[in-house]
């Protein structure tokens, strides 16, 4: 399909569907608010369907693309009302199956030899069919049984059409739109953009199943299937097959006395020992990428495959994030206040009180049902909704987050109508922030970044001197003041004599360090008693460079 083909088949679901009445027609320039109002989709009766359903069928027809766009939108309750919101969860990908003859053209591509040579069985007959790749059922030559995902072909050229089209409607938003320039439509493609390309390399997508396998090797919560690195490339990844319950069948899940209380928190652990613990999160945890191991019924342990789309968090907001959720536990609303604009997600200006009275009206209705009847989806539109009122910025590395979370939250529900979401998460919250800032967090900073201290310390002195030169430059006159020379020269003696004498405090720390062979999580344990005289001869060094 050339461009001009896909713009007109666009146009006329945007026609078909009345999508002109979801404009801000009252803030467009002139011009486009005549062509509008002329525009031959008036011709066209408008659906007697609700705005989220007309919304939803459209995207559905327009093809994967713009389900996947859809599909992130729907986690945006800053971007669309909440009755859209809803309607975009619905979304489903309905991708025909491409000719497993094509598939099998592909993977002797990709592998430069005949499939023959590669497995000793391969069916072209595909097992599941999605909006980038299709799956295959294989046997390597050793009998493993395995599956081999293979991207769409054609796809990169229909995603590179749609986008463009999708960066020309943010742009005009954008610039037209007088909510525009706080939710950045045009980063919100972007952000998409970053997304749907990573999935187009299953090599990264191999390499995240990797990461996140070696996270939770041995763990009784989550089994991440193994990669066969010898057959995956770009276009083809080759995977260990599982088997297990899908966990959207409840009543399969039912019938083999699965404990679904246990399942559901389960769940809740996983995304956050992803979140907080390793800061590395799969982000498409739909119930079509979730099976359940119901080998042991009372212990079930969930399987988790497609790994395109993961999340990451910087520690300041990891810190900020979990600080945020403990303060909403405990309804500290001054402090929800305080942070939001600590961590710049409202801007500076923000008067404290008004925020935190918005944030008290909006979370102690919520807070006065029992927890398990509390939806976090619910609360995050609340909130979104009044921090809207104080300019709060979009924050992009938190929207896959927020759609983790929601999935998470849906599950969780599904599997166990109790489940209580926010007694499950408090506890490994408190945990986590013990660990952050506690002893236990402090002596494990100073193991990881002692050597590189030490190493960059005898570069100290020359810095301070750069820095105080830099300073006199920029401060001299036609007359330069000679006792502010004699100062700064002062000052510069008494910075090298003390970073003299805090190398000489880092090197002994440092022998202190190595004493305890790297072991500093057991402080007290591992120390012997001249490693403590050490680290006390470090701390009267510091002490004496600071007189």
């Amino acid at each position: 399909m050339t461009r001009l083909q896909r713009l007109i088949r666009i146009a006329w679901v945007f026609c078909r569907y009345r999508l002109d009445t979801f404009l801000p027609l009252a803030e467009l320039p002139a011009p486009l608010k005549v062509f509008f109002l002329l525009a031959p989709w008036h011709l066209f009766p408008q659906p007697k369907l609700s705005r989220g359903d007309r919304l939803r069928l459209a995207l559905e027809e327009l093809g994967p693309v713009f389900v996947k766009f859809g599909q992130i939108l729907s986690t945006r309750r800053d971007l669309l009302p909440d009755d859209m919101a809803e309607s975009l969860r619905y979304l489903q990908d309905r991708v025909p199956p491409f000719p497993g003859a094509q598939a099998q053209a592909i993977i002797e591509r990709s592998l430069g030899a005949p499939v023959d040579d590669c497995f000793a069985e391969f069916s072209q007959q595909p097992m599941a069919s999605a909006s980038v790749a299709q799956v295959h059922a294989a046997t390597l030559a050793n009998g493993q049984r395995v599956v081999v995902k293979v991207i769409r072909p054609g796809i990169e050229k229909v995603i590179r059409q749609d986008l463009a089209l999708m960066y020309l409607m943010a742009g005009l938003l954008e610039r037209y739109w007088s909510e525009g320039q706080r939710l950045h439509p045009v980063e919100v493609v972007a952000d998409y953009d970053a997304t749907i390309h990573d999935e187009l390399d299953l090599q990264r997508e191999a390499a995240n199943a990797s990461q996140l396998r070696r996270n939770f090797e041995g763990s009784d919560l989550i089994y991440i299937p193994a990669i066969d690195w010898d057959y995956t490339r770009n276009e083809v990844l080759v995977m260990e097959r599982i088997h297990g319950i899908p966990v959207a069948d409840v009543e399969a899940l039912n019938a083999a006395g699965v404990n679904m209380k246990v399942l559901a928190e389960k769940g809740v652990e996983i995304f956050f020992t992803q979140v907080f613990r390793d800061s590395f999160f799969h982000a498409d945890m739909h119930p079509g990428n979730i099976f359940v191991d119901a080998s042991n019924p009372q212990d079930p342990k969930y399987i988790a495959i497609d790994f395109g789309i993961v999340g990451t968090l910087a520690p300041d907001d990891q810190s900020y994030l979990a600080r945020n959720l403990l303060a909403f536990f405990r309804r500290d609303y001054r402090q929800v206040a305080e942070l939001h604009i600590q961590s710049g997600w409202v801007p500076p200006h923000t008067r404290v009180n008004e925020f935190e009275a918005a944030i008290r009206t909006v979370c102690e209705p919520i807070f006065e049902k029992p927890l398990k009847d509390i939806s976090f989806g619910h609360f995050l539109l609340r909130l979104f909704q009044t921090a809207r009122r104080f300019n709060m910025e979009v924050q992009p590395q938190l929207v896959l987050l927020q759609k983790t979370l929601l999935n998470v939250e849906g599950l969780g529900r599904q599997l166990y109508p109790d489940l209580d979401l926010w007694n499950t998460a408090q506890p490994f919250l408190e945990h986590w922030m013990r660990q952050r800032i506690g002893p236990s967090g402090m002596i494990k900073a100073l193991q990881s970044h002692l050597p590189a201290w030490i190493e960059q310390s005898p570069d100290m002195p020359q810095l301070v001197h750069d820095a105080l030169l830099q300073i006199r430059n920029s401060g001299a006159t036609a007359q330069p003041n000679s006792d502010t020379l004699e100062q700064i020269k002062a000052q510069q003696a008494s910075h090298d004599r003390r970073w003299r004498r805090t190398l000489g405090a880092l090197a002994l720390a440092g022998g202190a360090w190595l004493s305890m062979e790297h072991n500093l999580t057991e402080l007290a344990a591992s120390v012997p008693p001249y490693g403590w005289g050490l680290l006390a001869a470090a701390a009267w060094l510091v002490a004496r460079g600071g007189r």
